[in-house]
């Protein structure tokens, strides 16, 4: 699959050192993210997915700053019935087989939080805010905002932040299991840098098996789970990847799964 040509306050890189691919907002001040750029974003993640140079897909923002959310006046602007699918283009992070970071910044609201729910990783700068508000402009969130908070956080804290517009600070979103580590202000590079190199270290296959596991448990009875996680492990206890894995082990050895 091609990137995009045409990309609306967006743009994206590729880091070889550490073989990670990069959706970044670039829309001064605010990275203000337009309805026609959240079809993008998803043909972006999707190219990187096919991209065998990249590893590790990292959504973030420039000027310092991750995004304060969607392109509030344009939601007039779209027909009717042209808006119901939101939750499509903002899923692309979870059918991504390759592992993907959202890195905060001062402010994930809206959409772009919804974003961030969706990736596997969120690394997130202490002094940043997070929130889904859309109550405050009489309507609800959109893009699957209520269904992964509250999944992950629970249906109390759920409803306690969303339908009260409620802003939480980085820590509380730790706390809530919402973010997965909290970072000083500042040294938010050094940690995209930790968690690609340390994911780009990892077997691709297994490491998409267990990113499709453990996404299905939101939705899955238990034995329905446990179901495929056997036979996802004895699909691939065949696989090169595992006997390097068990070879190195009996060595005493760091397993090196740069070739996989």
């Amino acid at each position: 699959m091609s990137y995009p040509e045409k990309l609306d306050g967006l743009r994206y890189e590729t880091d070889h050192a550490t073989k990670a691919g990069y959706v970044i907002f670039d829309r001064p001040p605010m990275n203000v993210i337009s309805y026609p750029a959240r079809a993008q974003i998803a043909k972006l993640i999707a190219a990187m997915d096919e991209d065998d140079q990249i590893r590790v897909i990292v959504i973030r923002g420039a000027n310092g700053l991750y995004s304060s959310g969607g392109d509030i006046a344009g939601f007039l602007k779209v027909p009717r019935d042209g808006m119901h699918d939101l939750a499509w283009n903002v899923a692309a992070p979870e059918r991504a087989k390759k592992p993907v970071i959202a890195a905060i910044e001062k402010y994930a609201m809206g959409v772009a939080f919804e974003l961030a729910l969706a990736c596997d990783f969120r690394l997130v700068t202490e002094s940043s805010q997070l929130a889904l508000p859309e109550i405050n402009l009489g309507i609800t969130p959109g893009s699957g905002g209520t269904v992964r908070i509250a999944h992950l956080a629970g249906l109390t804290r759920a409803k306690e932040m969303i339908m009260r517009g409620r802003r939480i600070s980085a820590r509380e979103g730790f706390e809530w299991g919402l973010v997965t580590e909290v970072v000083p202000d500042g040294e938010l590079d050094e940690a995209i840098a930790r968690w690609a190199n340390d994911l780009a270290a990892r077997p691709a296959v297994p490491l998409t098996a267990l990113k499709r596991i453990l996404n299905s448990t939101y939705d899955t009875p238990l034995h329905v789970g446990l179901e495929l996680e056997g036979q996802t492990f004895e699909k691939l206890r065949p696989s090169p990847e595992f006997k390097l894995g068990v070879e190195a082990f009996l060595q005493k050895k760091k397993p090196d799964f740069s070739g996989f």
